[in-house]
């Protein structure tokens, strides 16, 4: 009988000493590669792109590198997954992983040269975290309970992670940042309340935290500046004069006069579906998508504030920390919920207009501004 091939024709197979030696060189050859950005004095690498406009980034962060390698050797792949798994659980230590399995798979290649059992490795490995666990334990210091001292603890913690990084000059101004920001938190891990907005422009240490919400937007003309106790519907739909929409349809006209009053139908639609908006007693709306000139003018005839074109996770996250919910349909106002917050303002920060939430219900939310060069 004739056995079906399993390979294709230019596939390589391994086994046995010559795909575990292969194993082993691809994990360390990834190891050494991102040993020399390791700690305080490591280097940057500078990495160009093989796509459309060959761009160049120059960076040390270990996560960074290893995710714009192109990989084939499947040990290799596993210490990229480490390095991954590490950034986005803890956001540091991408390098330090890398490095620490590389060595042990060093290490674990002397022995089994020396013939003894990969089971027996393992057993040996996991002995030997079990006794680094136990020695950490016993060393561990928990200052909860003294306020000072524990600020202390994280802003040591937050310099030791920036040491390595193009901010180590600056690094505690920007852990004092970070730790106000997680301590605002009051021990919640909900890091969404944090927003991150990077302004170009200034010096690094222009950067500050601000206690309250900062949306990226800019007021629009005939609207109010300043809004006091806002009641804020946060939206996500459709405000362009509600054209008819339906696809491959063709209307036909026997005179001008028609297609004006097609024209003023859909006014029509589009007043009605504002002063439902309205009608839910708001003084600040904001929209995920755009708003037209026409509902647009409604609202400041209305003195209503519209915010048109935020960002997705702009609004969530305003959504979240204003304690209201993004809403759609508008024709059942008691299941809306609204958000609040005492003041909503226009500020200016570098050359440009934001706009300022402050006094919101998630009194822990805040936001850090990063200034600098682009």
């Amino acid at each position: 009988m004739a056995i079906d091939k399993l390979f294709k024709d230019d596939a390589t197979e391994e086994k046995g000493e010559r795909a575990r030696m292969a194993s082993f060189i691809g994990a360390m050859a990834i190891a050494d590669l991102v040993k020399t950005t390791l700690g305080p004095k490591g280097m940057d690498k500078i990495l160009q792109s093989t796509g459309r406009g060959h761009s160049v980034t120059v960076t040390n962060d270990g996560a960074t590198i290893l995710k714009s390698l192109h990989i084939d050797n499947p040990a290799a792949k596993v210490l990229v997954d480490i390095s991954k798994v590490q950034d986005d659980e803890v956001g540091d230590g991408t390098t330090s992983v890398v490095v620490l399995a590389g060595e042990l798979l060093r290490e674990a290649e002397k022995l089994v040269a020396a013939k003894i059992h990969p089971m027996t490795i393992i057993s040996g490995y996991r002995m030997a975290a079990e006794c680094a666990r136990n020695a950490l334990s016993q060393k561990v210091m928990d200052n909860k309970e003294d306020a000072e001292k524990f600020k202390s603890d994280l802003m040591k913690i937050a310099m030791t992670t920036l040491s390595s990084k193009i901010l180590s000059q600056d690094k505690e101004h920007f852990a004092k940042l970070a730790v106000d920001a997680v301590m605002r938190l009051k021990g919640s891990t909900n890091l969404e309340s944090i927003q991150i907005i990077k302004k170009a422009g200034g010096s690094l240490k222009d950067s500050f935290l601000d206690e309250g919400f900062i949306l990226d937007k800019k007021i629009g003309i005939g609207q109010p500046k300043r809004i006091e106790n806002a009641k804020i519907l946060v939206a996500n739909t459709a405000m362009d004069t509600d054209k008819v929409k339906i696809y491959g349809a063709r209307v036909r006209v026997d005179s001008m006069s028609r297609v004006a009053q097609i024209e003023g139908a859909e006014k029509e639609k589009m007043r009605e579906k504002v002063q439902k908006i309205i009608g839910h007693g708001i003084n600040c709306f904001v929209n995920r998508q755009l708003i037209y000139n026409f509902p647009e003018e409604l609202f400041a005839d209305a003195g209503v504030l519209a915010i048109e074109h935020a960002d997705f996770d702009g609004i969530e996250r305003l959504a979240l920390v204003t304690g209201g919910e993004i809403a759609s349909t508008f024709d059942n106002p008691e299941s809306v919920k609204l958000g609040h917050c005492k003041l909503i303002e226009e500020i200016m920060i570098g050359e440009d207009k934001l706009i300022h939430f402050s006094g919101v219900e998630m009194g822990q939310a805040c936001t850090i501004v990063l200034r600098g060069a682009r």
